[in-house]
């Protein structure tokens, strides 16, 4: 018996030829006692008016319209006026299959978790990805969550993949900790918060969520400045918020290390002065931190030796590390033609 209600969250921004195959995929839910809160934030083209349409035809839809905020700032607008018991988000251009929620309230209430989630694929126009569809199911108490999380190897960081309990919301309504300045990671930073207010969480390792690259896309447009210092700020944070947990904070601190590599050696692709400033401005601290580094007992001997390298001559890992991607095809493998 369909007793909790589901809050469905979906910001859209601009997706007018999207927005109503996501929306058809949510109303398709097995799973019936849906509230589906779509947030305009301030779309320029016909994605209002296709909202509005849209809720006339299935009553459990409310749209909210407001100024243009960004992904943060429309998702906690739709928690503030959720009355469902669990919040689920989707991006507005993305679907997901029919059994999806059902699956991860059911898993939620066997397990007696504060989140649910699971795997997603990633559709490419020519082959999909899947992350990871093993099949497996892992329970997971505060720190294992947690440390899941910012190991980044099995849980992934997306908001959208997930299904959880509203009063972990409390927070970072009422002690405005996310900042909506960040564009870019921020759904890492709601996951850390969200993580860290959970007593347990259930990992379902198959991928009923279709997250979709397209043209254009937040995933696939060109470098920005948010695209370029948010992954930096986010991870800084977090080490910040982690100082007196060793155990997160040593995971958190080679994650931010192995960010400042990537940025160090990025190509310098259509913005070249920009990129090559911010590039100059990342060697200048993994410098600074190099001598940490190196002390560290928790870094690992690769990552060590990486820093190392790009510390001293940036310029030939630059160089080693481009051959080797286009050997092994990671520098097309997000490239949407």
């Amino acid at each position: 018996m369909e007793m909790d209600k589901i809050s469905i969250i979906v910001p859209a921004y601009n997706i007018e030829h999207y927005i109503e195959n996501t929306v058809k995929s949510i109303c398709d839910q097995t799973y019936r006692n849906l509230e589906i809160i779509l947030v305009d934030d301030g779309s320029m083209d016909r994605t209002p008016e296709i909202l509005d349409r849209l809720a006339e035809k299935d009553d459990r839809i409310r749209v909210i319209h407001k100024e243009n905020g960004g992904a943060t700032s429309a998702r906690l607008c739709g928690v503030k006026v959720a009355t469902g018991e669990w919040i689920g988000f989707v991006d507005g251009d993305d679907y997901i299959e029919p059994e999806m929620y059902e699956m991860l309230i059911g898993n939620a209430k066997k397990y007696g978790a504060d989140i649910s989630h699971c795997g997603y694929q990633m559709i490419f126009p020519s082959r999909v990805d899947y992350y990871y569809n093993t099949g497996c199911l892992a329970e997971q108490d505060n720190l294992t969550g947690l440390k899941d999380l910012l190991e980044g190897s099995f849980i992934e960081p997306g908001l959208w993949n997930k299904l959880f309990r509203k009063t972990l919301f409390y927070n970072l309504m009422h002690d405005n900790v996310m900042d909506n300045k960040i564009k870019n990671y921020e759904d890492l930073l709601m996951n850390y918060y969200l993580f860290q207010s959970a007593r347990k969480t259930v990992y379902y390792d198959i991928c009923p969520y279709h997250y979709v690259l397209r043209p254009n896309s937040a995933a696939t447009s060109g470098m920005n400045e948010h695209k370029l210092r948010d992954p930096i700020r986010v991870m800084s944070k977090i080490c910040e918020e982690t100082v007196e947990c060793p155990e997160l904070n040593h995971l958190a601190e080679k994650r931010l290390t192995g960010q400042m590599i990537d940025a160090a050696v990025m190509p310098l692709g259509q913005q070249p002065d920009v990129i090559s400033s911010f590039r100059r401005e990342m060697c200048v601290e993994l410098r600074k931190r190099l001598p940490y580094v190196l002390k560290s007992s928790y870094m690992g001997i690769n990552l060590k030796f990486k820093a190392l390298w790009v510390s001293i001559w940036p310029a030939s890992y630059r160089f080693v590390h481009t051959i080797y991607a286009k050997a092994i095809g990671l520098d097309r493998k997000y490239r949407v033609e």
